[in-house]
């Protein structure tokens, strides 16, 4: 049995448990609650010393980092593809699942932190945000072909990682107005059940809000 440590309301976990419900695996989801501080005791810190999430075991063997859980999924349970096998179209996938965590995740934590009011950011630090938000958001809009998915007809890891994070921006903000293709993307991601069965709230947000204000 699969168990995945997560946090529902961590977008880096919700690529693992989106990949699960696409493959269609049996699984069982175990809650890592941060905010108490249950990554740092002695039962969760044997499955990962670096007190991360997510982390998924698969009959003992613990795997961490979540790029490297998908890759692990992908070559275990290989149907559906989620990683083309033609070269071009594998390098497409695997750059937009880089530069969503190298040049898009800081950028997109700064801007949901500042719109929850978690932190005060000054207006230049959120404008730099923005611009870096909407490099990303260019190169990914030329990215995208008349294909319905990066560099694929059918959901790739890319949708994974960067459709975890790209729907939550006009949330705080940034439109994707001028990003057709892009928005039309997002609007495919998010009507699929998996999406929808792992959606993050705004109500959970304003709800961690609360908490954070109070802790």
């Amino acid at each position: 049995m699969l168990t995945l440590y997560h946090n529902p309301i961590s977008q880096i976990s919700r690529r693992v448990w989106i990949v699960l419900l696409e493959k269609k695996l049996e699984f069982e989801l175990v809650e890592v609650n941060h905010l108490e501080g249950e990554q740092f005791k002695p039962s969760f810190l044997e499955i990962n010393p670096f007190h991360h999430i997510p982390v998924l075991v698969d009959d003992g063997f613990k795997i961490v980092e979540s790029l490297a859980i998908l890759d692990y999924i992908e070559a275990k349970y290989s149907t559906p593809a989620m990683l083309p096998n033609n070269a071009t179209e594998r390098a497409i996938v695997r750059m937009v699942q880089l530069v969503t965590a190298n040049e898009l995740f800081s950028a997109f934590n700064l801007l949901i932190s500042h719109w929850l009011g978690l932190s005060v950011e000054d207006a230049e630090k959120v404008e730099q945000a923005k611009q870096q938000v909407a490099t990303v958001l260019k190169y990914f809009e030329n990215l995208l072909d008349d294909r319905p998915y990066f560099g694929s007809q059918n959901l790739t890891l890319a949708e994974v990682v960067a459709g975890t994070v790209i729907p939550w921006l006009p949330s705080t903000g940034v439109s994707l107005c001028d990003y057709p293709k892009l928005n039309a993307w997002c609007h495919r991601l998010v009507a699929r059940p998996a999406w929808q069965a792992t959606a993050v709230t705004i109500e959970a947000m304003e709800a961690l809000k609360s908490r954070m204000v109070r802790v």
